[in-house]
């Protein structure tokens, strides 16, 4: 199985890859910094079709990637630090993290189930015209198999993605050529997550003062850091078969008749992916004592999906 061969970036292919993310599927598209692997930010199958396209191990947010300053409005809480860099430097290669908007459209999956997003305006005319002929916010991780070398090129997309991908849109070379620079604003100090194609030095001259790093074992807010993410507040118990007095049960296929929610009735790793974090925030607010998750099958997505369940089952720290 291979990719779709790369085509030229004209009107009527950016048609046809409007066509094509709007009704779910997947288009590689150039960027300044590298080429992304496209699908509906709102969209929960569209988002785990990329984590399965990708073979990505675990659930990472993903970067949420708009054509205009004022669409960020709908989908984050954009305060003054963010807005004066947005003035700077969007569109550009800077990724900022920030307090997801109440009725925020995007999908629970793309931000790992986190009540914060990764957003930014990429400095590519290709890249903004898609969004824009989309219509809808576009999650974009870097377009190759998890783990290879991003792609700089639209035949580095074709030699690493299979038929998952419908479109590969041919912009040329990308400029920059690294990923995007990704700072976090969700807290009273900006915290560089992660390096890129914005400096600490440019971030300084309009932040007026150099931003904190990262320290080792933080939260997961943005790709390329170490593993952490939301956990339900009540307890997690993972293999049940049936609930407990006071539990809510997370079925995965064929379920007994007091599950409460089920992932995917069909038993497809992919639907139980895309329901993953809406269905545990469901179940953390249903008023039960702990959520207990039928057992899921450990391949595909699955790995990604029993990663998840058991970080947010593990002990955790006393307060």
């Amino acid at each position: 199985m291979t990719a779709p061969h790369p085509v030229p970036a004209t009107p009527q292919t950016l048609a046809e890859a409007g066509r094509i993310l709007a009704a779910g599927g997947l288009v590689a598209f150039p960027t300044e910094t590298v080429y992304g692997l496209g699908g509906d930010a709102t969209a929960d199958r569209a988002v785990a079709a990329i984590f399965a396209a990708k073979g990505r191990p675990r659930f990472n947010p993903l970067i949420v990637h708009l054509a205009e300053v004022a669409e960020a409005e709908a989908i984050v809480v954009m305060e003054a630090r963010a807005r004066a860099l947005a003035a700077r430097f969007w569109p550009g290669p800077l990724t900022l993290v920030l307090p997801r908007a109440p009725h925020s459209p995007v999908s629970l999956l793309a931000s790992a189930g986190l009540d914060t997003i990764a957003v930014r305006i990429p400095d590519h005319g290709v890249a903004r015209a898609l969004i824009k002929i989309a219509g809808r916010p576009l999650a974009a991780p870097s377009a190759n198999t998890s783990g290879r070398v991003s792609p700089t090129r639209a035949e580095h997309v074709a030699a690493c993605l299979d038929e998952r991908v419908a479109m590969i849109l041919d912009g040329g070379p990308c400029r920059v050529g690294v990923e995007s620079t990704v700072l976090d604003l969700s807290g009273p100090t900006p915290v560089l997550l992660r390096p890129g194609g914005i400096t600490a030095e440019a971030l300084a001259a309009v932040l007026g003062g150099p931003p904190a790093l990262a320290a080792a074992g933080a939260p997961l807010k943005a790709p390329g850091m170490l593993e952490s993410h939301y956990a339900p507040s009540v307890p997690v118990r993972l293999g049940a078969c049936s609930p407990r007095p006071g539990e809510a049960l997370l079925a995965f296929g064929p379920a007994p008749a007091d599950a409460t929610l089920n992932l995917s009735p069909a038993g497809d790793v992919e639907e139980a992916a895309a329901n993953l974090f809406a269905m545990l925030r469901s179940l953390d607010h249903g008023g039960f004592t702990a959520i207990a998750v039928m057992p899921i099958p450990e391949h595909g997505l699955g790995l990604a999906i029993n990663d998840r369940l058991r970080r947010a089952a593990a002990p955790r720290p006393a307060p």
